[in-house]
């Protein structure tokens, strides 16, 4: 960090926070909020005369809690700058000034309490993510004692306990009574690979193996006579030297235990745990005693992380962590062209991984600032000027804010922005948004070719690029056999469906129509099926409205990896493509030949705790519920994503 501060190319703008950044590849404009120090850090040559006579004492929170801090402190050791900071909160001696004996004490009048946030507006050509992850809370594992022992510690207060630089100063003790532990439990897999959500995350956070591996190994060699045990599921030791090191663990006389303890208790007059674990290795209950456990805590999305996300319309994995623009061949990349990201906001990683990711994100940057121009792919959306009404509803739908528009003025497409979803053009009601190689000619022509001949079939399918249309590569890749009357037409989004190619293909003489996508947590393009399933939902009710079957009309999600779900997919629309008769796809016909086409319309309730009924239009079943508009709704029979709102009828 020293070194970044000297470097002359960059700008390190300590203790400030973002507020909003706006614009594009290469025109980024970011509002940074310079929070006020109230003290001059030019001046401030870190004496810490003022520390010493400071009367507010609170929780240090870079020692995790364990040790205390003045209201005006460093934020740590080696903070650049090497300036102490006031937090105006927890100071007396502001509005009005009660105490003020840090003034008196700076002997070079470093500190003044008038001074004010400052805020600076900054364009930049390229964003770089890097805000990190937070460390999941123990407190809802009773089981454990995180909150009633106090010497049942987080694997980071562990480490402020060890460091020379923590509370102890190096010497090594238990929070409790600061006895020296000779017997420490690891318990590994804390808040990680659960599928229980009330007790963590299915996900396995990468580094807690190690990071245990390492403090057992740092206690053999600095204090031979400590006893360490560690409880585990399955160590994973995948990367360089790190299977070296476990095995020097487990000679240097560290104790594995394959199986997580169930309960933890205290000793009240000693302040011993005790614990009692199923040893699945040699099939047998174990008792065991520790001076001190030690919880491997795993890690969970970083809490600003939200913030900044929907800033730069970023895409979040289910995890909550943020989602690459390809996981192999843009590992660093977003969907959001010039927004790179690096380190642990993208998935859990030790500082090794970090390192490599930074770089990588750090040239990919130079690379895009490097060029005179930015060439995009000729997938964007363009705005017919004669047919807008200036309406704004492409605005309001855009995912990525690429469309720029103001009341009473044209729509205008930032060509820099955009990312060919599609999503525009299937909301506009007057046909003023055409995409380039994904037009609605080139839809019609294809539906045309493949209902021409022997209609009835046909299951018309449209596919996203990224899951579906991929899903549909799997299956075939895998060699799994289903129903070959799907004819594909591929869209880069399941948004890009206008409702008007699903009437043309009933229309046509279609039996059965199919929409798919990428699952609700998984978009490509942050949340723009969810305008999918509203346009789907308000085709159900057109289609009942009508006189035509409504479970003639299947939506589904299916990821890149989910052969097997793709050809359940194709076996249940099959079915009911059987199902349908030529007399029902000739009926259809003729009333949606005669009459005009019923215009989608959205059945949601406004309100999300409004009662409500469903229906699943693939297996029937039928229940009432309560809609969330966040979650993805699916059958709990058939698992099938065709679930329809129903309005409660007295």
């Amino acid at each position: 960090m020293m070194d970044v501060g000297r470097h002359p190319n960059i700008k390190l703008l300590a203790y400030s926070e973002i507020e909003d950044i706006s614009g594009y590849v290469g025109n980024f404009k970011v509002r940074i909020r310079k929070k006020a120090r109230y003290v001059d850090e030019a001046q401030c040559t870190s004496c810490g005369d003022c520390v010493e006579v400071c009367p507010v004492v609170i929780p240090d929170e870079y020692q995790v809690g364990l040790g205390s801090r003045r209201a005006i402190y460093l934020p740590f050791p080696q903070a650049v700058p090497s300036a102490y900071i006031v937090n105006a909160e927890e100071c007396m001696g502001q509005n009005p000034i009660a105490c003020g004996k840090c003034i008196e004490a700076c002997e070079k009048g470093c500190i003044d309490f008038a001074m004010s946030d400052e805020v600076l507006q900054v364009e930049v050509g390229a964003v770089i993510l890097a805000t990190g992850m937070d460390l999941y809370d123990p407190t809802a594992l009773d089981e454990y004692g995180y909150s009633s022992y106090p010497n049942v510690v987080t694997s980071l207060e562990f480490e402020r306990l060890i460091c020379s630089g923590g509370p102890l100063e190096g010497h090594l003790g238990r929070p409790g009574d600061l006895k020296f532990p000779r017997r420490i439990g690891f318990i590994q897999c804390v808040g990680s690979r659960t599928q229980d959500p009330e007790r963590g995350n299915p996900y396995c956070s990468n580094f807690c193996c190690m990071n245990t591996i390492k403090a057992t190994q740092y206690l053999h060699d600095a204090y031979p006579e400590v006893e360490s045990t560690v409880f585990y599921t399955d160590l994973r030791a995948f990367g360089k030297g790190f299977e070296e090191l476990l095995i020097r663990s487990r000679t240097s006389g560290v104790k594995y235990i394959r199986g997580l303890p169930g309960e933890v208790t205290e000793d009240p007059e000693s302040g011993d745990l005790h614990l009692m674990v199923e040893n699945t290795t040699s099939n047998r209950l174990e008792s065991h005693e520790f001076d001190m456990l030690v919880l491997a805590v795993g890690a969970v999305p970083g809490r600003n992380t939200e913030t900044i996300r929907q800033m730069v319309s970023l895409s979040k994995a289910p995890n909550g962590f943020l989602r690459e623009a390809h996981p192999k061949l843009r590992p660093v990349d977003t969907p959001t062209k010039g927004v790179f990201i690096a380190g642990s906001v993208e998935s859990p990683k030790d500082v090794r991984d970090c390192v490599t990711q930074a770089s990588a994100a750090a040239s990919r940057a130079s690379i895009l600032l490097n060029k005179d121009q930015f060439s995009v792919d000729a997938i964007t959306a363009v705005v017919d000027e004669d047919l807008c009404t200036k309406c704004g509803i492409c605005a309001r739908v855009c995912p990525f804010s690429a469309i720029q528009w103001n009341k009473g003025e044209l729509a205008e497409v930032i060509t820099a922005a955009c990312t060919g979803c599609g999503t525009c053009a299937a909301e506009c009601k007057f046909n003023a948004i055409q995409m380039r190689h994904f037009s609605d000619q080139a839809i019609y022509a294809q539906m045309d070719a493949m209902l021409e001949e022997d209609p009835e079939e046909t299951i018309v399918t449209f596919a996203c690029n990224w899951c579906s249309y991929a899903g549909a590569d799997t299956a075939g890749v895998g060699r799994m056999a289903y129903p070959p009357h799907a004819n594909i037409i591929r869209t880069m989004c399941s948004g890009r469906v206008n409702p008007e190619f699903v009437w043309y293909a009933f229309r046509k003489g279609a039996p059965v129509v199919l929409v798919s996508g990428c699952h609700y947590v998984d978009c490509h393009y942050i949340d723009a099926n969810r305008s999918t399933t509203r346009r789907v939902d308000g085709l159900w009710d057109g289609m009942e409205k009508a006189g035509l079957d409504p479970s003639r009309l299947r939506l589904e999600w299916c990821s890149a990896a989910e052969g097997s779900r793709w050809q359940w997919i194709m076996e249940c629309c099959e079915e009911k493509r059987v199902a349908v008769s030529s007399a029902e796809i000739e009926e259809s016909r003729q009333i949606l030949k005669e009459k005009k086409t019923p215009g989608p319309r959205n059945p949601r309730p406004r309100d999300e705790d409004q009662p409500a009924g469903f229906r699943c239009l693939a297996c029937g079943e039928s229940w009432d519920g309560i809609y969330q508009t966040s979650q993805e709704r699916v059958c709990p029979r058939c698992r099938s994503n065709s679930v329809r709102w129903i309005r409660k009828r007295k």
